[in-house]
């Protein structure tokens, strides 16, 4: 019997005298990335002890984002412009590399937008995703925030629909994580907050890990602490290679 399975029982035989107001786990706490690595699915199941609403957000390791705006120049596509979002004082951080939301009913239909807002459950609104005034005025940064946003989500790593959390009666839940092929790596945050009539009763946040593991690991460790050595590793196997073939060719 798997460990969620185990888990999920002892949850569903819990007391409510006994329980807390909210008890979350991962079927899995490490997505392992190896070779051929399709994306993964993490369960995410837990209880309350009271009847409410749970919302799930999901923030991959925060780093810089640099985006690019290109323009048409004597028919050639060049980058004119550019902008990062990145951390600056005193509130902000780098933005979340990646973004996930589920919920057991529609967002607006469980709290006010700035409750939701500050708890980080409306991706336009993130404080991370937003410029500092030096940087650009109003107007520029809702359009360089929206063509971040556009991009993340292109790439599947912003889910900007909010996925469902089903539950089992009035205590137990459930909901399943999406974590594409090209996930990035890192410690991932995942937040549970439950919602009784609009206001915040109780929140628990839980680590899950993206690594690379294998030999996909080792070449990537050594492209980043070694990546003279790796440069000149990859032009040898490229001139290898195109020797092999020239070879291949004339003889055929």
């Amino acid at each position: 019997m798997s460990r969620a399975v185990i888990v999920f029982a002892v949850l569903l035989c819990a007391t409510p005298l006994r329980a807390a107001p909210l008890v979350v786990d991962l079927s899995n706490h490490l997505v392992a990335i190896t070779a051929g690595f399709a994306g993964a699915e993490v369960l995410l199941f837990g209880a309350v002890d009271e009847p409410g609403d749970v919302v799930v957000v999901v923030r991959g390791p925060a780093r810089p984002i640099t985006m690019y705006r290109k323009t048409r120049i004597a028919g050639i596509w060049v980058n004119t412009a550019n902008m990062t979002f990145e951390k600056h004082p005193p509130k902000n951080g780098d933005p979340p590399s990646f973004y996930a939301i589920a919920s057991s009913r529609p967002l607006d239909e469980i709290a006010p937008r700035r409750v939701l807002s500050r708890n980080g459950m409306i991706l336009e609104e993130l404080d991370e995703l937003r410029l500092p005034g030096a940087k650009a005025s109003k107007n520029v940064e809702a359009e360089w925030r929206a063509a971040l946003i556009r991009n993340q989500e292109k790439a599947g790593l912003y889910q900007t629909e909010v996925k469902r959390v089903g539950f089992l009666g009035d205590r137990l839940f459930r909901t399943r994580l999406i974590l594409p092929a090209n996930v990035p790596t890192g410690v991932y945050r995942v937040e549970v907050v439950l919602f009784v009539d609009g206001h915040e009763v109780s929140a628990q946040t839980t680590p899950l890990f993206v690594s690379k593991i294998g030999v996909e690991a080792e070449i990537f460790d050594f492209a980043h602490q070694q990546s003279a050595w790796y440069g000149v590793i990859a032009i040898l196997v490229a001139l290898v290679a195109g020797w092999l073939a020239h070879v291949a060719f004339r003889k055929a």
